[in-house]
């Protein structure tokens, strides 16, 4: 059984901030379960028994290699997709977090092919699908945030 395949999925995701209106995204690399080669936030995969919020923190350290100030929660939403003809569907929780510009790394390197800070005005193509639906959805609320760090 594949989560977000074989049933509902639920993911934790990161819009990572440095106080100074950057973003931190990564490019997906070829081993990654799909998505290929496209830009994405941090986020992942929910274990049974954490919260959302050690969950995020917990891919927050595996992926970037630093901790996080949990800011503000998102509106949940959902994530429909393909892949492999295979229809994928995950309830996503969104957070924008703030960390220290400089601290962050590569975490995951079979997954991550590189790492960088983004303005909102200035965001790295192509973006994986999801990201780039939330990026629509939540424009307004990250850039009135990040006005107001």
């Amino acid at each position: 059984m594949q989560p977000g395949i074989n049933y509902i999925g639920i993911s934790t995701a990161f819009f990572c901030h440095d106080g100074e209106g950057n973003f931190l995204f990564h490019k997906r690399s070829q081993n990654c379960r799909d998505e290929h080669n496209t830009w994405d936030c941090g986020g992942g995969q929910l274990e049974f028994g954490e919260t959302v919020e050690e969950g995020l923190l917990r891919e927050l350290k595996e992926e970037y290699g630093c901790e996080g100030i949990i800011e503000k929660q998102l509106p949940t939403n959902s994530f429909f997709g393909k892949t492999n003809g295979k229809k994928r569907h995950w309830l996503i929780i969104p957070f924008i977090v703030r960390i220290q510009k400089g601290e962050e790394k590569i975490g995951e390197p079979q997954n991550v092919d590189e790492i960088g800070w983004f303005s909102l005005n200035n965001l790295p193509t192509p973006m994986h699908p999801g990201v780039k639906e939330d990026m629509e959805k939540y424009w307004n609320i990250l850039k009135k945030h990040i006005e107001n760090t």
